[in-house]
């Protein structure tokens, strides 16, 4: 079993609450409302450009070429690619540029984003990878179930679930596993797993804890 599957399977319950979460459900169900998908769009453009900041700390963190490189893909998909397909998202939902610019984190954005580049900056690559794991994966694992579903070509929420459900994400999620399964293999320890498991489940609660936000504040 890779090292993502060991410390899912640890925190299966947090896991669970994460990717099957009511605002996840009913996103999928084309039920979730409006204003929530929109507060959500809003969040995770600034959540985005702090995970640019973690990944560019990954680049930092790094001690091999191969680990260099990894870090700046990352890193280059969100400022490249990533943000300019969230901004033309938000657009068709009456979210402006400026309208994401200027907005304010929430507190579930901030403990999480936080979190993980406290992590990076405490720690090694290994334990930022495990605390970056949950949300580049999991979304992989989020879209691909949906898009199971088959949403239909008027689905409110079908470009989301195809964004993440379809091959070009699922391969940024299987990359991202097997960069930390390779990078496990080389410095992970026995020693190191209670504390791996416990960065993992944090961060799978925060990612829990972003989706609530969305939905309730």
């Amino acid at each position: 079993m890779s090292l993502f599957d060991e410390l899912k399977t640890a925190a299966a319950a947090e896991w669970h609450r994460y990717t099957h979460h009511p605002f996840v459900e009913q996103l999928g169900a084309g039920t979730l409302p409006e204003a929530a998908f929109r507060r959500y769009l809003v969040q995770d453009y600034l959540f985005l450009i702090q995970f640019a900041r973690a990944n560019a700390l990954a680049l930092y963190k790094s001690r091999t070429l191969h680990d260099m490189r990894a870090a700046q893909a990352a890193l280059s998909a969100i400022l490249d690619v990533e943000l300019d397909l969230h901004v033309r998202m938000s657009a068709r939902w009456g979210l402006s540029p400026a309208d994401l610019e200027r907005a304010d984190e929430a507190p579930a954005t901030v403990s999480y984003t936080r979190f993980v580049l406290d992590c990076g900056a405490a720690g090694d690559l290994l334990e930022l990878r495990v605390v970056l794991s949950p949300c580049v994966v999991g979304y992989g694992e989020i879209g691909a179930r949906l898009l199971a579903l088959s949403p239909a070509p008027e689905h409110p929420y079908g470009d989301w679930i195809r964004e993440y459900g379809a091959a070009p994400y699922q391969g940024v999620a299987a990359a991202a596993g097997a960069e930390l399964d390779a990078l496990a293999e080389r410095v992970a320890t026995p020693a190191r797993r209670p504390e791996l498991e416990r960065l993992f489940a944090t961060a799978t609660r925060l990612e829990a804890d972003f989706w609530q936000a969305a939905l309730t504040d």
